[in-house]
């Protein structure tokens, strides 16, 4: 599988060189280059997938002096030289910190950017030799057009009388025999065409002649031709030439490149595999959390979704105080399977694969794996099936150590079940001594005993329904299960009375602890059932709960935001009346009004309120004086016509006057103006002090020492990054930033493109540009505010 998933011959050498890995360092290196090209292919980013050719025939031609490269063999070197090139551009341009290992293979690799300009000059995207490889070149191929467009000229001339004479079909065309231009020319008219004669059809009823009238220029085409080839394999041989002192850099570079290959199938397969990175151990050990047999896995994925069986995960605890796991239970219930996992998994990540195991899954590294599954009987060597399983426990109890994982799949079967199970029992002990790890499968019941009262060896039970007399393929550490041969044997229909037979015949302990057994199997599906449903219930009174708790968060928010609007809105009208009310008083001062008509004109707008908005008028204004150029001193207190603020007078010059309003002076006509008493001065600070912003509502000076000039898009997609960047500048230009930085790295460009185009079409905006190289350089954009 792995071998197909390589793009080339490059990539399939490296797997037939897979080796199982003992070395820690080494392996923890293979497993991170995987880890981070699944993680790079998964991110979509824009790394070469195309071109991984295999150069190295040619590399070996190119090597002998006076040789030539053929121009198919230029275009392999080119376009994986490319390939090579963007690579190590690419995780060079990329974060450190996102692909360490990956980059590290590059180290010392070299492609010669000279050497691509001149292949490049002779060869074309398409494979084909450009024009202007050479003047020379180029003038030959404009010969070579302008005499082939005049010979089809002439050709076409001669066809046409042809078969307006009726020598030549109505149908036929001119055609190629031995490199020259000839005509399809009816055996019986082949004397009316002078010319010399190159071929007939098979029938002979069609000879092919080439005309006297083109003899020359088709003598002329063949020498230009002659001459264009022999100037295409000079230019050739000087590539060639020029390539030959770069072959030791570029076995070195298509080494990367296979590499590069072998490590992107490694991460295909992991991802088709779902598989992850554990936490890798020195010392031996297996800590898996549901790991899958990744063939079984595979195989019900290619199932269709409507018969589709999931694969039941296991988990796995091996370590120095629980070395040996002793599974037991029904037949097909699923024992070899989990032991078959084990051995594959753990084979895989030694040798340098992500395994399908879930997250918080941990794993060591062993010397060996000892196997013993199936029948290794010979007629050839008169080999039974209980003596290869007792030369297997041989080699096992001679080199098997505390480094070793040892798998064996029916323990002790193959001869009397008294005699087997002793030696099974001894070959365990001492394999326990050894401390050496292992998976056993077994229906021995004095196995299962051992395994309880022994340190070191535990027991492990196939989960299965008793009731149903069906296998969960669930494995149980901690119990032995029971191999419920009796209880199989009357649900599918033996006999009664065979049945009971059996069951005298087998003693009654033995009965009773399948029993036992079987009782405890019951007990548990029974509590899993339960507990099931109690979680069931605890998750729906949880869910009722959040639901209570959001709705009644809800309807506080809803009155909340009613009584805000409702006191915004009120806020605003009685605003608005007052400015209708200061308007009317303005008009009729202007029109010279008495004090009666103000007084009558104030108080139908006082009705108004009442009557329309029902609540109180405001308040009638204290009396001021109307601003006078011969009675306003510098030190007076004025306000513009209409506005609520007030100001203090600088001072005086003609009709204007200089006037600070809040710290800022300006220039003001002194008829805009009206002088204040002290009365009104009051109630216009009063006025302030109630509009001021409350600690709950916005508070600038909080926000402007909060705010961060630096915003990371960094991992962001497209159009989320593009919601944070117009929030970020909206609330800078608000806070009156005077410049922002935008941090969105290198990578395919995108997300540096999105915020430049954003930000320059905001006029707010005064300049946008790179960051300095030392503080990232086009890795950042820096936008200055007006």
């Amino acid at each position: 599988m792995l071998d197909s998933l390589c793009l080339s011959a490059l990539g399939r050498h490296f797997v037939a060189k897979m080796q199982f890995q003992t070395k820690h360092d080494q392996l923890q290196k293979l497993l991170l280059q995987t880890d981070e090209f699944r993680v790079l292919l998964q991110s979509g980013a824009d790394f070469p997938s195309q071109h991984y050719h295999d150069v190295h025939p040619h590399l070996v031609r190119a090597s002998i002096p006076g040789s030539y490269l053929e121009v198919t063999a230029f275009f392999a070197l080119k376009m994986s030289l490319r390939t090579i090139r963007q690579a190590l551009t690419f995780f060079t341009q990329a974060e450190e910190s996102l692909y360490p290992t990956l980059r590290l293979l590059g180290i010392g690799v070299q492609v010669d950017r000279n050497l691509l300009l001149a292949l490049d000059k002779v060869v074309d995207d398409e494979g084909q030799v450009r024009d202007n490889a050479s003047p020379l070149l180029m003038h030959l191929k404009q010969e070579l057009i302008a005499r082939q467009g005049q010979l089809r000229k002439q050709i076409a001339g001669i066809l046409r009388h042809a078969k307006t004479e009726g020598w030549i079909p109505g149908d036929a065309e001119p055609t190629i025999r031995g490199g020259r231009l000839v005509l399809p020319v009816i055996a019986e008219h082949k004397r009316r065409v002078k010319g010399l004669i190159h071929d007939e059809s098979a029938s002979g009823q069609t000879v092919f002649i080439e005309p006297e009238a083109v003899f020359e220029l088709n003598n002329d085409i063949k020498d230009l031709e002659n001459a264009y080839q022999r100037e295409l394999i000079r230019i050739l041989t000087q590539l060639t030439d020029q390539l030959r002192p770069h072959i030791p850099d570029l076995r070195k570079a298509y080494q990367y490149l296979g590499l590069l290959d072998f490590v992107r199938a490694k991460a295909l397969l992991a991802s088709r595999l779902e598989a992850s990175l554990p936490t890798l151990n020195p010392r031996p050990l297996i800590k898996w959390q549901k790991v899958r047999h990744p063939l079984l896995y595979l195989t019900f994925r290619e199932q269709p979704k409507e018969t589709r069986r999931e694969v039941v995960p296991l988990s796995i605890d091996l370590h120095p105080e629980q070395r040996i796991l002793l599974i037991s239970g029904p037949n097909a219930g699923g024992k070899s399977v989990a032991m078959k996992t084990v051995g594959l998994v753990q084979y895989m990540l030694q040798c340098g694969l992500l395994i399908p195991a879930g997250d918080g899954s941990e794993a060591g590294v062993f010397e060996d794996i000892f196997l013993d599954i199936g029948d290794e009987q010979s007629l050839e060597n008169d080999l039974s099936t209980y003596s290869s399983h007792l030369l297997s426990m041989k080699q096992f109890l001679l080199f098997a150590g505390k480094r070793s994982l040892v798998l064996i799949d029916e323990f002790g079967t193959g001869t009397e079940p008294a005699l087997g199970g002793a030696i099974a029992e001894a070959v365990l002990d001492q394999l326990n001594q050894a401390r050496s790890y292992g998976v056993i499968t077994t229906h021995y019941t004095n196995l299962k005993n051992f395994a309880e009262r022994t340190p070191g060896i535990v027991n492990g039970a196939m989960r299965y329904d008793p009731q149903r007399l069906q296998p969960l393929y669930r494995l149980e550490i901690g119990k032995p299960g029971s191999s419920f041969a009796i209880e199989i044997a009357r649900k599918i229909g033996l006999p009664a009375q065979l049945v009971e037979r059996a069951t005298q015949l087998v003693g009654k302990d033995k009965i009773r602890y399948d029993r036992l057994l079987e009782g405890l199997e019951k007990e548990k599906a029974d509590l899993e059932q339960r507990t099931a449903e109690a979680e069931k219930q605890e998750r729906r009174l949880k869910k009722a709960a959040q639901e209570y708790q959001d709705l009644k968060r809800h309807l506080e928010d809803t009155r909340l935001d009613v009584l805000r609007d409702a006191k915004a809105k009120a806020k605003l009208l009685l605003k608005d009346t007052n400015q209708q009310i200061e308007a009317t008083i303005q008009e009729i001062r202007t029109a010279q009004a008495d004090k009666e008509q103000t007084k009558q004109a104030r108080q139908k707008l006082d009705d108004y309120v009442k009557k329309e908005l029902q609540i109180e008028p405001p308040k009638a204004r204290p009396t001021r004086e109307t601003a006078d150029a011969a009675t306003l001193r510098p030190g007076d207190k004025v306000a513009l016509i209409g506005q609520d603020g007030y100001g203090e007078i600088m001072s005086l010059k003609g009709k204007t006057a200089e006037v600070s309003f809040g710290g800022m002076k300006t220039i003001v006509k002194i008829d805009q103006l009206e002088k204040l008493g002290r009365a009104e001065i009051k109630e216009r600070e009063k006025k302030a002090e109630r509009n001021a912003p409350q600690s709950s509502g916005l508070n600038m000076t909080g926000r402007m020492a909060n705010f961060s000039p630096n915003l990371d898009l960094r991992g962001e997609r497209a159009e989320d990054a593009l919601q944070k960047v117009m929030a970020f500048v909206d609330d800078a230009v608000m806070l009156g930033i005077p410049e922002i930085k935008f941090v969105h790295g290198r990578g395919n460009g995108i997300l540096r493109q999105i915020t430049r185009d954003y930000l320059r079409s905001v006029r707010s905006v005064a300049s946008v540009a790179d960051e300095h190289a030392e503080r990232g350089g086009d890795g950042a954009t820096v936008a200055v505010l007006k």
